[in-house]
């Protein structure tokens, strides 16, 4: 979403979903270039006119790349950044007809809007607001903590569902392997971060370029701490301190891409950040949120398409590169194996517009793009998260992100959530998707730490084979209790299904060599 997944995808307050740019009217009118020449000059718009953010899909060649460039700048337009390895340039312009003038140039496959607002000057899946573990709880985990564990791990119910903390006594992770946490800023200072922390793997892409200097990776505030949450989760370090991450000995990277007013995930944030991963010798990304401002893009809005095709290209850039790409289904509850979904929150940077969206041709993205790992959520009792959004041959996997209707009886503090690390060197519950796909992620970290050789491909295979098998509720899926039936589970055959794709990750079968 570019919502974090606890929206976004978590148990985060983030925007839901990016919303449909055609029906907030700044939609570009008719074209007046001929299809093999640049846009003929336009005068210059007024100082205080508003700038809109432009993704324009070429030919990845330098002579068409240049060509467009010059019609972008005739256009009115300024150029931001150009991937040129994937023919992806980001644009900004406050002539309304710029991406239908732009979509007329030779050489350019899809182009339009960003964003459905005005760009102002400087969407994750939680589910809920974050909980702030007390200092006095946390003195409390501490003196009762088992010998050899992290103070506060007796609250993470989550790492021995999925075998972690055993897994650790076997192989904790390697530190030539990188999970990259492309969200709302990592705050590498945290004193479980630190320790794992790669900065020259870091970076701040929001506004589309990436920005390398000391520091710029981390959250705008102390509010934006979703991408902290999500790093504590795969590679807090065993370091005797607070809690610890699926994989803690792997090396963890920042990429933030979050908007520094709104938080919303625009595309072309999120385009940087897979080119930054991929020409940087990251191994994974965990992508906890959806690409705003539209939950789902559609191939045939002309926006959403381009949004759709830049996005796109980013990601299988980087999985050519080795990387692979690990994503959150959503919080919305909704069936991405179905035939129509009410979509109500898109677009979220303008006005939101009730729509039915066909969710094979309107993509939740980058969650059901090709090649990537979607990540259904659980809760203690490993059912279903109520929140998580499933479906029969999308989901890959499923992974603890907590439930507030699904309690724990073994743990001091009684919370369903995930327990993480958060800004300024606190700790906190959130649950969502969000929380999911990290221990997904720090699995697959393991998997490549065992099996250094293993390309994306081959990771998701075993990923997916290592997988412990879930069947499908024996009756119905009432979560909360109330005698409806809140979602179905389809049977897939050979041990998959809607629910829980291949079944729940199992880091302790990653670390076995095989």
């Amino acid at each position: 979403m570019a919502h974090l997944r606890s929206r976004r995808r978590t148990a985060l307050t983030v925007p839901l979903g990016i919303a449909l740019a055609a029906s907030v009217g700044f939609v570009p009118g008719a074209a007046t270039a001929a299809p093999n020449e640049p846009p003929a000059p336009v005068a210059a718009a007024a100082e205080d006119a508003p700038v809109f953010a432009y993704v324009v899909n070429t030919r990845a060649d330098h002579r068409t790349i240049a060509y467009v460039k010059r019609a972008i700048a005739r256009a009115g337009g300024s150029v931001v950044v150009a991937h040129e390895k994937i023919g992806v340039i980001v644009a900004h312009s406050s002539d309304p007809e710029f991406g239908e003038r732009m979509r007329d140039v030779r050489g350019v496959r899809s182009a339009g809007a960003t964003h459905t607002a005005p760009l102002r000057a400087a969407g994750t899946t939680n589910d809920g607001k974050a909980k702030l573990l007390s200092e006095a709880d946390a003195k409390s985990l501490k003196r009762s903590a088992a010998p050899g564990a992290e103070p506060m791990e007796a609250d993470q119910w989550d790492l021995r569902a999925i075998g972690a903390d055993k897994a650790a006594r076997v192989n904790p992770g390697s530190k030539k392997v990188t999970v990259a946490v492309i969200d709302t800023g990592v705050d590498d200072t945290h004193p479980d971060l630190a320790p794992n922390f790669s900065a020259s793997q870091s970076a701040n892409c929001a506004g589309g370029k990436a920005d390398t200097s000391a520091g710029a990776w981390r959250p705008a505030n102390k509010d934006h701490y979703h991408g902290t949450h999500v790093a504590g989760e795969i590679g807090a370090a065993r370091n005797g301190v607070g809690v610890a991450g699926v994989a803690p000995g792997v090396k963890i990277a920042g990429i933030k891409v979050a908007d520094p007013v709104d938080e919303l995930f625009y595309p072309e944030n999120v385009v940087c950040a897979f080119v930054f991963a991929a020409e940087h010798s990251v191994e994974i990304t965990n992508n906890s949120y959806y690409v705003d401002p539209w939950l789902y893009n559609c191939k045939d809005d002309p926006d959403q398409k381009a949004i759709l095709d830049a996005v796109n290209r980013a990601q299988l850039y980087a999985q050519r590169k080795g990387v692979l790409n690990v994503a959150s289904a959503g919080n919305s509850n909704h069936d991405l194996g179905s035939d129509a979904i009410v979509d109500k929150s898109s677009p979220d940077d303008s006005t939101p517009v009730t729509r039915t969206i066909d969710p094979s041709e309107c993509l939740d993205v980058p969650t059901q793009l090709p090649g990537v790992v979607t990540t259904s959520a659980t809760g203690v009792k490993n059912l279903k998260s109520s929140y998580s959004s499933y479906g029969k041959g999308v989901v890959d996997v499923t992974a603890p992100g907590g439930d507030k209707y699904q309690l724990p009886a073994d743990t001091p503090s009684k919370n369903g959530n995930i327990l993480s690390t958060m800004p300024n060197g606190e700790y906190g519950w959130l649950r969502g998707t969000s929380m999911a796909a990290p221990h997904a992620a720090g699995v697959a970290a393991l998997l490549k730490s065992t099996h250094p050789k293993a390309g994306p491909a081959e990771l998701q295979r075993l990923l997916k084979a290592q997988a412990d098998r879930m069947e499908c509720p024996s009756g119905p899926y009432d979560p909360d209790g109330d005698g409806d039936v809140d979602a179905v589970c389809e049977d897939g055959g050979k041990g998959k299904n809607g629910f829980y794709g291949s079944g729940l990750v199992d880091a302790l079968e990653a670390v076995k060599k095989k």
